[in-house]
């Protein structure tokens, strides 16, 4: 307010207006900024590794994306119902960024969003119970509206791992949304996580109540580097 207070009596804008109207401008400059740092909070705080943006998802490439299902997944119903999406395809078809491109669209929307790589996140827990301070994290992940796991299943699940994931899954279940992002299909994340009874509580709170979307087709990367290579 006080910013546009001091460009306006530098321009001379206010006498243009009547004291109503330029109190409404005032106020209308302080709550936008106000918008605008806290969705820029909420995006650093979410800790993505690039921007990704809903507008710019590629339609275009033959990885079986669907323009309707993702638009819909946009609009961030799923968030409001507390349900999850689960995003699997080959290495570099795109996965990671549609998970992200959602979550800045939470940001966007004022949820609070987190970002892991599944493997560095189950590395923090373990940090934090060494620490002492495992209880701040789970308490910053259980009041996340959104929890985006990249890279889900590309390391080798061991007993802490597996415990982990099941506390994750259950403060987070009925509650409030994940999004998984992974290589290994859906039907082989049994095998993964092992441990027959964990693996089925995990896949109950996971998946049965979950969007999905499975990507086909070879790594964006190498068909963008054979074009440039042709032309």
């Amino acid at each position: 307010m006080a910013e546009t207070y001091y460009n306006s009596m530098q321009n001379n804008m206010h006498r243009d207006f009547t004291l109503d109207q330029y109190l409404a401008l005032l106020i209308d400059q302080e709550w936008e900024c106000r918008y605008n740092k806290r969705i820029q909070n909420l995006i650093t705080n979410a800790g993505f590794r690039y921007p990704a943006s809903v507008q710019d998802v590629n339609y275009t490439a033959n990885r079986s994306l669907d323009k309707n299902t993702f638009e819909r997944l946009a609009l961030l119903d799923f968030i409001k119902r507390g349900e999850n999406v689960i995003i699997t395809g080959a290495t570099g078809t795109g996965k990671s960024y549609l998970a992200q491109a959602l979550g800045n669209s939470a940001c966007m929307m004022q949820y609070k969003t987190m970002y892991y790589n599944f493997a560095r996140l189950i590395d923090q827990v373990k940090l934090s119970k060494l620490e002492g301070t495992y209880l701040n994290l789970r308490n910053k992940i259980e009041k996340a509206d959104l929890l985006i796991l990249d890279d889900f299943g590309l390391t080798a699940f061991d007993d802490h791992a597996r415990n982990a994931l099941m506390d994750i899954v259950e403060m987070k279940y009925d509650k409030s949304s994940i999004i998984i992002a992974a290589q290994i299909p859906v039907k082989n994340w049994h095998e993964t996580i092992g441990e027959g009874t964990i693996a089925d509580a995990i896949l109950d709170r996971l998946v049965h109540s979950s969007h999905r979307i499975e990507l086909t087709g070879e790594s964006m990367r190498k068909t963008k580097m054979k074009k440039t290579q042709n032309n």
